[in-house]
């Protein structure tokens, strides 16, 4: 179970929270309901508009090199959003097979049009596909939205409809109060969130095998008073 940047983001992103300390409650509530506030709203809500641009053309390069993947494997991204990552790993390896899964109805209706198809609406909790279906199991950003019991329940999830240590996944964290603070006040629909070690612990609970990394968050020195 190694610390793998599946991304080939920095661990720790850089944000300023100040426009998302105004009117804080109203836009979680909004973001909560992962509707068009939240992907193409306003940046206090959520992703500030989600537009298809390529951006994930790199990951689905590395996911491919780092489970050997080739035509005819089969590829699970739990929290697809419009499924772009499922799109441009069907553009990078032809005849991959791809499946996407979002609790957005919203993500859904407005998926790229590649792979709308292949996306089905539920939870990452409960995963509608049988043991050992997929070659690799991709959950970015997306089992932190869960509460502990649900995060958990998430994770044996994974490890069942994947292969042995064949997985990655994305979480939230932070190392000290400082980064918890922010975190606290730049996130708006994580409900898991916690230490390193503590993730580590949970990912053995769980029996989850695959890679994981961090998002952590450090504070934009240009809206900090001195």
């Amino acid at each position: 179970m190694p610390l793998f940047n599946l991304l080939g983001a920095q661990e720790r992103v850089v944000r300023d929270v100040s426009s998302r300390l105004r009117n804080k409650e109203i836009n979680r509530q909004a973001a909560l309901k992962f509707g068009r506030e939240y992907f193409d709203g306003s940046r206090e809500q959520g992703y500030g508009g989600y537009v298809y641009d390529g951006r994930w053309r790199p990951v689905a390069a590395r996911v491919i090199d780092r489970y050997g993947l080739k035509s005819g494997s089969r590829v699970l991204d739990v929290g697809c959003a419009k499924g772009f990552l499922m799109k441009d790993l069907l553009d990078a390896l032809p005849g991959l097979e791809v499946w996407g899964l979002d609790v957005s109805d919203y993500a859904i209706r407005h998926a790229h049009p590649d792979v709308a198809h292949r996306m089905l609406r539920a939870s990452c909790d409960r995963l509608p596909w049988h043991d050992g279906a997929f070659d690799a199991v991709l959950a970015i950003n997306t089992i932190h939205n869960l509460d502990r019991a649900g995060c958990m329940a998430a994770l044996r999830e994974i490890v069942r409809v994947g292969r042995p240590g064949r997985a990655f996944v994305q979480v939230d964290a932070y190392r000290n109060e400082s980064e918890r603070d922010l975190f606290e006040a730049w996130m708006l629909t994580a409900k898991t969130y916690c230490r390193p070690e503590e993730w580590r612990a949970l990912f053995d609970e769980t029996g989850y095998d695959g890679d994981y990394f961090w998002t952590i968050l450090e504070t934009d020195p240009a809206w900090v008073r001195t």
